[in-house]
């Protein structure tokens, strides 16, 4: 999510720099060398170009360690190494469907679960539709922005295994349970997507892979004692954004995702659950000009008088849209411990 204002950047300098440590690359070439390495994990064409096109895009966006480095923690998940059987739709209405990911990763199953959520909003004006029998989905802005080129509005949520400690708690008890919205506008998806952990998990397991202490205050270890320790935290838990605020922001993910049949893969309350609320705003509208009037939104936001030093109000996506297009020029930096580690799977 972009910051809500900030100085000028120096637009002549690379967005990421470079250092004896990472490895730059060109959409193609990091495309290419995900592709190599979901082969090798078993992922057939279709499906290793879903997951990649998501991580090339993640990287594109800002969001390093949600980018190639995800491949690795594929490669390690149990969950991965079992059998798969195609996502299939276990009941249905005209705007609502519940979908058994049949344990392909998130990326696939939810994929799978927006391109429903869009049909569905197409032919009905509204959706509900959720996925279970999955697990790590990922970015859910990416698959808000998907649904909302369509035109449409979109609410999406994640429930996940336990990694957050509630206030007071010596153990995990929540997933780090993402919530996002999306709105199309004149000027292209307007999208707001939060974790409501303090920190994600692929953003310890990238601290982890390059041994890189967390930050002070949001990470315990199994023992509930705080760590700045990645593998210690990634055996313990962090804590929610925000005090109670998140917490309870986390905790109503958490039921959505029982909505979205969290329950069913293994009859445990926390696990992992993916649902879209999407809409057709001109079922809403008599006027149906939603996308003029977030423009108009947009614009008035962005001309609110400013502090002194600041140069400019942004909005949610906004940087992740700006320095998509920078990186798609400037390319992608990989650690290079990491683009190792792919070539080696």
């Amino acid at each position: 999510m972009a910051d809500a204002a900030g100085p000028a950047a120096d637009t002549n300098a690379l967005l990421d720099a470079d250092t004896p440590d990472t490895v730059r690359m060109t959409v193609g070439e990091a495309t290419a060398l995900g592709m190599r390495a979901l082969h090798r994990l078993g992922h057939d064409d279709e499906d290793a170009k879903i997951i990649v096109d998501q991580l090339i895009d993640n990287a594109l966006c800002g969001y390093r360690y949600a980018g190639l480095p995800r491949i690795l923690t594929i490669a390690g998940d149990e969950k991965s190494k079992r059998g798969r059987s195609p996502v299939r739709i276990v009941k249905e209405t005209p705007v609502s469907a519940l979908v058994d990911g049949g344990n392909n990763i998130g990326y696939i199953a939810a994929y799978r679960g927006a391109e429903l959520a869009i049909r569905k909003a197409r032919q009905s004006g509204i959706a509900s539709v959720g996925v279970y029998n999955s697990s790590y989905s990922g970015r859910n802005a990416y698959y808000v922005e998907k649904i909302v080129r369509e035109g449409l509005v979109a609410f999406h949520v994640a429930s996940a295994e336990p990694r957050v400690l509630p206030p007071g708690g010596a153990r995990p008890a929540l997933g780090t349970n993402p919530i996002c919205f999306g709105f199309p506008s004149r000027n292209g998806p307007v999208i707001f997507d939060m974790g409501t952990a303090s920190l994600m998990v692929g953003d310890m397991r990238w601290h982890a892979h390059l041994a890189k202490l967390l930050p002070e205050g949001v990470a315990f270890d199994e023992h509930g004692q705080p760590t700045r320790e990645a593998n210690a935290a990634l055996r313990g838990g962090v804590i929610p954004f925000g005090g109670h605020k998140g917490y309870g922001l986390s905790f109503a993910v958490q039921a959505l995702g029982l909505l979205a049949g969290a329950a069913l893969t293994r009859g445990e309350v926390q696990d992992f659950g993916f649902l879209f609320w999407v809409i057709d705003p001109d079922i809403m509208l008599p006027s149906g000009n939603f996308a003029e009037q977030m423009s108009e939104l947009v614009r008035k936001i962005k001309s609110t008088p400013r502090q002194p030093g600041v140069a400019e109000i942004r909005i949610p996506s906004e940087r992740a849209a700006r320095e998509r297009e920078r990186r798609r020029a400037e390319g992608i930096v990989l650690e290079r411990k990491v683009v190792d580690s792919l070539e080696a799977l």
